[in-house]
């Protein structure tokens, strides 16, 4: 993707308009979610999270960093990721649970970013959260610390290997089709792809226009 001069005044525009929301969520849903659960909302029990979407330049690239989750049992234990985690009563919003959450699993401290805006929220019904995904950027390359309890290791996807239609392939998991990102041998699917749809519906007529 072309790093254009306006690209983050355009990308924060864009946040504060109307979001292509469901239908670019639906473009990477399972084939079980698009059956049964695209117009189901969250319970009044669900549990808050927030996840940040950290958009940084390194050799000319314009990336976010996706995390690999550590082994723990957990439901979504080993899958790829958004940095972030569960809302706090100590969090002032739920912005500050991703900065708050970000700067415990890789080490960006909260300081340094810049919040450009917000994605439209999605429900996740086999761990009951409703996720809130907070886009921002970072001014230079940062240096990442991973923790080692929640963090296997880092992967730095480029917006252009996000963009590329070559990227999205099939498979099947529990019996029914899923759509997924192919990044860096990588498979990433589930709630993270359909947060990175909506990005890209986002950046795909920015780095058009």
């Amino acid at each position: 993707m072309i790093l254009k001069p306006d690209l983050y005044s355009s990308l924060r525009q864009s946040l504060a308009g109307a979001l292509p929301g469901q239908a670019a969520h639906m473009r990477m849903a399972s084939e079980n979610r698009q059956l049964r659960l695209q117009h189901r909302k969250a319970p009044e029990d669900a549990r808050r999270a927030g996840v940040l979407i950290l958009l940084f330049e390194r050799e000319q690239e314009l990336a976010i960093p996706l995390i690999r989750r550590t082994e723990d049992g957990s439901v979504h234990s080993g899958q790829v990721a958004l940095p972030g985690g569960t809302f706090e009563p100590a969090d002032e919003d739920i912005v500050q649970t991703a900065l708050r959450e970000t700067a415990e699993e890789i080490g960006v401290k909260a300081a340094t970013v810049e919040v450009l805006g917000r994605l439209s929220d999605l429900y996740i019904p086999p761990s009951n959260f409703l996720v809130s995904p907070v886009v921002g950027r970072i001014a230079d390359p940062p240096d990442f610390e991973p923790d080692p309890h929640e963090v296997a290791h880092i992967i730095e996807a480029s917006v252009s290997e996000l963009l590329d239609e070559k990227r999205i392939k099939i498979t099947e998991r529990f019996g029914f089709t899923v759509p997924y990102f192919d990044i860096q041998d990588e498979v990433i699917w589930g709630a993270t792809a359909m947060i990175l749809s909506e990005l890209c519906a986002i950046l795909e007529p920015i780095a058009k226009g």
